[in-house]
C-alpha cells in the first residue's frame, strides 16, 4: 500500500494544477467609430462567433435594447444614432448574461434551442437547460 501512495504522489506532483479562480471566457470589446450621427461598430461579427450566436439574434437584441434602427454591411453594424462604447459593452454584457452563460455552472459553453414557440438554454458543461424570452 505504501508503494501505491508513494506512486501517487508522484502522479500528483507531475499533473498540471487547474486554476479554478480564473474566468476562462472573457467578452471582447466592441470597436466602432462615428460617422456623422452614426455609429460604426467594426468587430460585431467577431463578438458574435465568439459567444457562438446568430449574428442576427444578436443584431435583434442589440438593436431593441438600444431602441435604434440600424443593419449589418458586411462585417460591420451600422447604428443609425450616436451611441457611447460604454453603454453598447454594458448591452452586450447583459446579453452574455441572459443568452450566453448556463445559469447553473456559469460556463458559456451552450446553445440556443427553440421548442415550440419557447427558447431554451441548454448548457452543453453541465446538461442544465432554462428557459429564456423567445421575443426579442
Amino acid at each position: 500500500m505504501e508503494e501505491y501512495e508513494k506512486l501517487l504522489e508522484e502522479a500528483y506532483k507531475k499533473v498540471k494544477q487547474v486554476d479554478t479562480n480564473s474566468i476562462r471566457f472573457e467578452l471582447p470589446k466592441i470597436e466602432g467609430h462615428f460617422e456623422g450621427k452614426k455609429t460604426i461598430l467594426t468587430n460585431f461579427i467577431q463578438i458574435a462567433s465568439h459567444i457562438r450566436r446568430d449574428p442576427e439574434h444578436f443584431q435583434k437584441f442589440i438593436l431593441r435594447e438600444l431602441a435604434a434602427s440600424g443593419q449589418r454591411e458586411g462585417n460591420r453594424l451600422v447604428l443609425n444614432i450616436k451611441v457611447p462604447s460604454a453603454k453598447i459593452n454594458k448591452k452586450i454584457e447583459d446579453y452574455v448574461k441572459e443568452f450566453v452563460l448556463c445559469k447553473e455552472c456559469k460556463k458559456p459553453d451552450t446553445e440556443l434551442i427553440k421548442e415550440d414557440r419557447l427558447t431554451f438554454i441548454h448548457c452543453l458543461a453541465c446538461g442544465a437547460k432554462h428557459s429564456v424570452r423567445s421575443k426579442i
